[in-house]
């Protein structure tokens, strides 16, 4: 099979190579002019960028102004709702043409703008500094960064500067298999690149080109360090263009600095932090409260990780919630204690039976006990401690096994004693007929905790001769049953997590006397987070 797979590579190519020859004419186009730049003054070759600005903006010009010239219209009181919902669509079907138009310029310019930043590169290696006429944003530039001073009307450009804590020389100039990688990216595809590659310098192309629209660009990285220490690193090549730089890592969320920041042409942040802000902003109430603006090219950094591993864990935020809505964890919480302190007192007899049978050769009731210690409380202490001994842990998975086949048809076994089961995997628990019993022990109604048959009840009294409107009070009552245990079981089950698969200073801490989530990623505090479905109020 391989050999035929080889014969066929050979006959009509692999589609790495076929990649490759398509984009291989755009490269030794952006070499030539790259070469024909090399005799531009500093000033000359910033002008570039100005002009590749300029043809940007008057290749959309004129559907810019027949936007504006809609959006004026749209604002006037005297035309009819209808006439405005017209107005509003033809905007949007201009705004679509604007944003395919600027795709085909982009594409136009490529080969000039990934050799503008090729040759600025070049420069900033072969130079301690670069000297250039003072513009209004080199001078604003020079009163936050060292590495841009001015001397009358004349800006000097060290190729030195800070980033992250360490001095570093500026010394990379694009190869080829980055400009491929670049090219690559600004179609919006994955550019997979070894390490040493220089993947953070191919990035540098495609941010450039598409920062010349001004609609801003998004690098997204998989940790504050790297964001911060790359937008150090890199910003300078942008800097000297007359870009603006800056990352929303370095501000506090919904602040008028990280609203700035979005504003800046090359934005560098976390996939979290940008995720959490895009999901503030559609729990904003009022335009001014939002932080980003319409999203536009974004490259993110190590995308099988973000867009894969870290996409397992769901980004969640939900809005505060009254206070009045706590009296029913306040109402249920010693009950919840008390059922969670009987099952870690059977819990610690059934961890000491399990070690003691399995210490026996006993594996099939030593198994069972540690399975059961595991579905009761797979975070006591002790039983990680016992599962880290050697042996330990694939028993469980033996048993485990057992139990679980034929669609789980033995688990009741296991579960039969237990007040409660945790699983883990699912973040779900699920009390027992056990733990029902002694949840409902103080009352007189044994069903206080069961949600009712909905369907077969409202069956039952279709059926009867009752009249309609009897009929319709019945169905009624037992909706409104139905939804005082479903909100009251759904407590219980919030509550549970919060005692068993919450644990202090692991996944949140206790900071000016308010529950703060722990990313579990980088353990920051996440200031302004919260739990959602009551699950914080459930912890608190």
């Amino acid at each position: 099979m391989a050999n035929f797979l080889n014969i066929l590579g050979k006959l009509f190519g692999n589609k790495y190579d076929k990649d490759v020859k398509e984009i291989a004419p755009i490269v030794n186009e952006i070499n030539k002019q790259y070469e024909e730049l090399e005799t531009l003054t500093n000033d000359e070759l910033r002008n570039t960028t100005t002009k590749l600005k300029q043809q940007i903006n008057d290749f959309i010009a004129k559907e810019r102004e027949q936007v504006h010239e809609l959006k004026e219209e749209s604002e006037s009181k005297k035309i009819s709702v209808e006439k405005k919902e017209l107005l509003y669509k033809e905007i949007d079907d201009i705004e679509k043409t604007i944003l395919e138009k600027t795709e085909q310029i982009l594409n136009t310019l490529l080969p000039t703008a990934f050799a503008v930043v090729k040759e600025t590169s070049r420069r900033f290696t072969r130079n301690d500094h670069l000297e250039v006429t003072a513009s209004e944003n080199d001078k604003k530039l020079a009163e936050t960064k060292d590495f841009v001073s001015i001397d009358n009307n004349k800006a000097t450009y060290l190729t030195t500067w800070d980033a992250a804590g360490t001095q570093i020389k500026w010394d990379m100039i694009h190869y080829d298999v980055q400009l491929i990688g670049g090219v690559v990216l600004h179609q919006g595809k994955i550019s997979e690149m070894q390490t040493g590659e220089g993947k953070t310098l191919s990035a540098t192309l495609p941010i450039y080109l598409n920062a010349l629209t001004g609609l801003g660009v998004h690098l997204v990285t998989v940790n504050d360090y790297l964001a911060k220490r790359d937008a150090q690193w890199m910003g300078p090549l942008f800097q000297f263009h007359g870009m603006s730089i800056d990352c929303i890592d370095n501000h506090q969320p919904n602040s008028d600095e990280r609203r700035k920041a979005y504003l800046a042409d090359i934005t560098y942040g976390t996939n979290n932090e940008f995720g959490f802000d895009y999901l503030r902003d559609n729990m904003s109430k009022r335009p001014e409260d939002l932080v980003q603006r319409k999203l536009h090219y974004t490259i993110v950094d190590e995308v099988d990780s973000v867009l894969i591993d870290d996409a397992r864990t769901p980004l969640i935020i939900s809005g505060p919630t009254p206070q009045g809505d706590k009296h029913e964890y306040n109402e249920y919480k010693h009950k919840v204690d008390q059922l969670v302190n009987a099952q870690r007192k059977f819990i610690t007899t059934v961890i000491s039976d399990a070690k003691r049978l399995l210490k026996e050769n006993d594996t099939e009731n030593g198994g069972l006990n540690l399975l059961r210690a595991f579905r009761g409380l797979p975070r006591n202490k002790a039983l990680i401690k016992f599962l880290s001994e050697e042996g330990v842990r694939t028993q469980l998975q033996k048993t485990e096994n057992f139990y679980m086949q034929d669609q789980n048809k033995e688990m009741h076994k296991v579960d039969a004693e237990l007040y409660f089961v945790i699983d883990e995997k699912s973040n779900s628990i699920e009390l027992t007929e056990k733990g029902l019993a002694l949840m409902t022990s103080s009352t007189e109604n044994k069903d206080f905790f069961i949600l009712p048959d909905v369907g077969n009840t409202i069956a039952e009294i279709d059926k009867s001769k009752k009249s309609d409107k009897e009929k319709a009070q019945d169905k009624d009552e037992v909706l409104r049953d139905f939804a005082v245990k479903s909100e009251r079981v759904h407590t219980i089950n919030q509550l549970l997590k919060a005692y068993t698969l919450f644990e202090k200073d692991v996944e949140y801490v206790v900071m000016d006397n308010k529950v703060k989530i722990v990313d579990e990623q980088t353990g920051r505090i996440m200031d302004g987070r919260r739990y959602s479905d009551g699950l914080h109020q459930a912890i608190e």
